[in-house]
């Protein structure tokens, strides 16, 4: 059977789950997801699991933070004043904002702790400095 590998266009089913078991993502009752290997369209750990897979194998792919979502980085969480949010958002903890840049770029940040005065929110993505477990089905190489 032909394995998969850099540049094929794979389709997978996917389970993932932290350390503790806590699964945060799945497709596994949905349509598979749709990406080429090798092309930084997913996370280097998963896509470094897929490749050499075959059509119908099943595999579970451990995944150690760095090679996921990066280390948490404590610079990227900060206080900003809570008149610089509008008004009209009703903030809580745990909810996603988001902002353009003036070069258009996209942020995302968590809401990790609300004031009075300021708000603090986190830029780093919600797995950073988390280990990741896969369990993954390759469907087809397109």
């Amino acid at each position: 059977m032909t394995q998969a590998k850099a540049g094929d266009t794979v389709r997978i089913r996917y389970t993932g789950t932290l350390s503790d078991g806590t699964q945060f993502d799945s497709n596994a009752d949905g349509d598979p997801l749709q990406f080429t290997l090798g092309s930084g369209q997913i996370i280097p750990g998963l896509d470094a699991g897929i490749t050499g897979m075959e059509v119908g194998e099943n595999a579970v792919v451990s995944i150690a933070f760095a090679d996921a979502y990066g280390p948490h980085d404590p610079g990227k969480i900060q206080k900003v004043p809570r008149d610089r949010i509008p008004a009209e958002i009703d903030l809580q903890t745990g909810m996603t904002l988001g902002a353009r840049t003036e070069s258009g770029q996209q942020l995302t940040f968590t809401v990790i702790e609300i004031s009075d005065t300021d708000v603090t929110i986190d830029a780093n993505h919600p797995l950073a400095g988390k280990d990741l477990t896969f369990a993954v089905e390759l469907v087809e190489i397109v």
